[in-house]
């Protein structure tokens, strides 16, 4: 109990100061995030991942850190969908390049306190009442169908509940200052379009928890290892964003393979107490259902453009068009 706890706060140590490094040094001047350095950064995230599967290894043996790749697997792989919702809000708010980091550096910093708190309430009802399991397991098979068979849906900002509260108790500029989240109006403070697609990630996060904590669970119990896993997805989330932004769109039977991961997660929780599938054979069905779909959208592209290009035809905003603080139109994207 007492190593746990020392682990807990030397990983917590760890997280912050890589969190305050990329903040206070490498991102210190907002700046375009380009692919070839979203590159370098997800090889720093992933070497850092399976650095710590290979502590897991000596401190606690071969399974531990299986498992602890396998789930780190699953919750990269379902980040993608995330991916594709954040593009679209950031092109619906035509947020500048040069501030999406900012963006999703406090979005993510959200996110890992409200995954924290999602897996210590998950872990907490599955060892209270054992038979959630088939709870979870039954609305993952259920959110893997339904994925599979969605259309393409496009942002309605009028319709959403995030911005029409936010504007209800906030006020509210059409103007970007800079990459400040409020700003100054006539002396008073108001929140700036920056702020309201924070507001917007945090809250994609939390609706994309509800799936993929649950899809943990059921190749996970250890919570040590559930939150781990989550943590090292999380922050290499963003340099997959600025690597995929452009092309993620291509992936045209990602949606698929991801709900091939789900329903499969969903079952495997459903048969725990009648067959246990081996950590490898979980491990080849998520790298199987992911390698097939992107081969294919590669191989059999299609001319149907993604719903994130339809919503770039939108007039800007729900406030209009978006402007920089001295009044020009801003369309950096």
């Amino acid at each position: 109990m007492t190593s746990n706890m020392w682990f807990y706060i030397g990983f917590s140590i760890f997280v912050l100061g890589t969190l305050a490094l990329d903040l206070g040094i490498f991102h210190r001047k907002a700046h375009v995030v380009q692919p070839k350095e979203a590159g370098i950064w997800i090889g720093v995230w992933t070497t850092l991942a399976f650095t710590f599967a290979l502590f897991l290894y000596v401190w606690k043996g071969s399974e531990h850190a299986l498992l602890f790749a396998t789930g780190y697997l699953v919750e990269l792989s379902l980040s993608a969908d995330n991916i594709f919702v954040i593009v679209m809000l950031f092109a619906y708010f035509s947020v500048p390049a040069k501030f999406q980091h900012r963006v999703l550096f406090w979005g993510i910093l959200g996110a890992l306190l409200m995954r924290g708190a999602f897996i210590g309430m998950g872990a907490l009802l599955i060892q209270k009442m054992s038979w959630v399991m088939y709870i979870f397991g039954g609305f993952l098979v259920f959110t893997g169908i339904k994925m599979a068979s969605r259309q393409d849906e496009k942002f309605d900002a009028e319709r959403n509940i995030v911005l029409r509260t936010s504007r209800r108790f906030l006020r509210v500029t059409n103007q970007y200052d800079g990459q400040k989240f409020f700003t100054k109006v006539n002396g008073l403070t108001a929140a700036t379009p920056l702020f309201l697609v924070l507001l917007l990630v945090e809250f994609t996060d939390l609706v994309f928890a509800v799936d993929s904590i649950p899809a943990i669970f059921a190749v996970i119990i250890d919570f040590l290892l559930v939150f781990t896993s989550n943590v090292f997805a999380i922050l290499g989330l963003r340099s997959l964003y600025f690597l995929l932004a452009g092309i993620i769109h291509k992936f045209v039977y990602l949606k698929y393979g991801l709900a091939a991961i789900l329903t499969f997660v969903g079952a495997k929780m459903l048969i725990v107490d009648i067959y246990h599938v081996p950590v490898l054979a979980s491990l080849a069905v998520i790298l199987g259902a992911l390698t097939v779909t992107l081969l294919a959208s590669v191989m059999f592209p299609v001319s149907k453009k993604h719903a994130i290009d339809e919503s770039q035809e939108k007039t800007g905003s729900i406030f209009g068009s978006v402007q920089t603080q001295d009044g020009r139109q801003e369309d950096e994207t």
